[in-house]
């Protein structure tokens, strides 16, 4: 494992009590900074917590909810420091089906956490690091933002707003030393899966020239670097995740 210095940073990981988000909070801790966990589900964030042991702590917050997110930021600058770091992983799958057939209140609810649930989190995250003039910001997206898929209309709309977003905040920053960047994985082996058909799996799978799907320890891999003092230059970029998927 490459070594990136992270020390006397402090993190914030959205989603992360599991799959991807805990994934990259273990590798943060590895790479010497302070992790709050936050995620809705308050069982599932103290399990994290203990198995990823000193240096993590946890808000229980939804990522839909303003005035929680405000608060749980609020509540981890006074225990473990400033905010310097942001990886928002919190998202859905959402249901299958063509979008003729799409239940409109399924498509708000996969809208509501993927795309707004992102601005409220960047939103209460950037004006600290603005008035400190540092600042890392790593959105998950997905190469489903670039390419859609079938039957995931709503998930896909939800990502590419991710990716326009982190692209518009990113410029917005570029006079600060605060980097915004997205990543867009292909489907990685998470409990997300279980929200899929296997129909769904199947072509997700299909789709990949690597010819599997990606581990959580190398997307946190590359995560590491991006939130790193060393990533000084780029911002407003997407890095692709997607075993040979993507077409650009």
């Amino acid at each position: 494992m490459n070594s990136i210095d992270l020390e006397g940073q402090v993190a914030v990981v959205t989603g992360g009590a599991q799959g991807l988000g805990f994934a990259i909070a273990h590798r943060l801790l590895a790479s010497g900074a302070k992790v709050s966990l936050w995620d809705k589900d308050s069982a599932l964030l103290e399990r994290a917590v203990a198995a990823l042991g000193a240096g993590a702590s946890q808000q229980s917050a939804d990522v839909t909810d303003l005035q929680a997110l405000e608060r749980a930021h609020a509540a981890t600058e006074a225990e473990a420091g400033p905010v310097s770091i942001l990886v928002h992983s919190a998202g859905i799958a959402g249901n299958n089906a063509t979008l003729d057939e799409y239940d409109p209140d399924e498509w708000r609810r996969v809208i509501e956490i993927n795309l707004n649930g992102t601005f409220y989190v960047n939103r209460v995250v950037v004006p600290g690091m603005k008035a400190r003039n540092y600042g890392r910001i790593v959105n998950i997206a997905s190469i489903a933002g670039k390419e859609g898929n079938p039957t995931a209309s709503a998930y896909s709309a939800a990502k590419a707003g991710v990716i326009g977003l982190t692209k518009s905040l990113g410029k917005e920053l570029a006079s600060f030393d605060i980097a915004v960047n997205a990543i867009t994985p292909a489907t990685a082996k998470t409990r997300i899966l279980d929200s899929l058909t296997e129909e769904f799996i199947t072509y997700m799978l299909s789709r990949i020239p690597r010819g599997r799907f990606l581990e959580v320890e190398e997307a946190a891999a590359m995560v590491a670097w991006l939130v790193s003092r060393e990533n000084s230059f780029t911002t407003a970029s997407v890095f692709d995740l997607s075993g040979g998927r993507a077409t650009y």
